[in-house]
């Protein structure tokens, strides 16, 4: 009965494997003093093509102006520009009109 020898892969190979099959790599990172815990950094990776990508349900490249080749689809550049001078200036005109107080109203969502 003959012995087979495995050929050792090459790191073109195994290249190929991860993105063809996916990999996925996961880990918590936590910080903690007299177990009081500071900080947890929750770090999620994954490494496959982008036709596995899509297979998954992963595309957020598709949204991103920055990303996307398709223009059409999303609003330009100047429109974001515009509408941050926009609130820029509803804000200053929210100070001015602010409590006699001293505080500036306080605002939702930042």
């Amino acid at each position: 009965m003959p012995i087979e020898q495995r050929q050792p892969q090459g790191l073109v190979d195994i290249l190929d494997k991860i993105l063809d099959k996916g990999l996925v790599v996961a880990g918590d990172i936590k910080v903690s003093l007299a177990n009081v815990e500071l900080l947890t950094i929750q770090l999620r990776l994954v490494i496959c093509s982008i036709d596995k990508a899509e297979a998954i349900g992963i595309n957020w490249w598709r949204a991103d102006r920055f990303y996307s080749s398709d223009a059409r689809a999303l609003p330009p550049a100047e429109e974001y520009d515009s509408l941050k001078a926009r609130i820029a200036e509803l804000e200053m005109k929210l100070n001015e009109h602010a409590p006699a107080s001293g505080k500036a109203p306080e605002r939702k969502g930042r």
